[in-house]
């Protein structure tokens, strides 16, 4: 299992994002929305431009960068989305697990309440990791599931 360590990115650095996201076919996975090849720009002032985003690296211990996300205010500052979720392939098969571990922490020193997300249906993997972490799926529609975890 990795060993992966958190690290914010305050204020947000989009270059370790870009290097993690340079295969096209993973960033149309982590935001199918954003432009090809990934723009630094773009992500600093369309996707995680507001005040309140909090983005985060996870480290390996050579303070390589393998995995990221970014938490959202939801309804309300209690609640916090999870968004740009990606982790490095060499870290796939037992990150997820600490990817989830680093997203509670985060969100808890964020004074969350509750974390939502939205995950693809046919993303068989993710699902089933949320879905073992204690996330409640709350519904489906196109092709996504809506699931919630309140903290603890």
């Amino acid at each position: 299992m990795p060993d992966l360590t958190l690290h914010r990115s305050r204020p947000f650095d989009p270059d370790p994002l870009g290097r993690l996201l340079s295969d096209p076919g993973d960033l149309a996975l982590v935001n199918p929305g954003a432009k090809q090849p990934f723009d630094p720009m773009e992500w600093l002032e369309i996707w995680l431009n507001e005040p309140s985003d909090a983005a985060y690296y996870l480290l390996d211990a050579t303070g390589a960068e393998k995995g990221f996300f970014a938490l959202r205010v939801g309804i309300g500052p209690e609640q916090r989305h999870l968004v740009f979720v990606y982790l490095d392939p060499s870290v796939r098969g037992g990150g997820g697990g600490e990817l989830i571990a680093h997203v509670e922490t985060a969100a808890h020193e964020l004074q969350a309440l509750t974390i939502t997300l939205k995950v693809e249906l046919d993303n068989a993997p993710a699902l089933a990791l949320y879905q073992g972490a204690g996330f409640e799926e709350l519904g489906r529609r196109n092709g996504m599931a809506t699931m919630r975890k309140d903290l603890g």
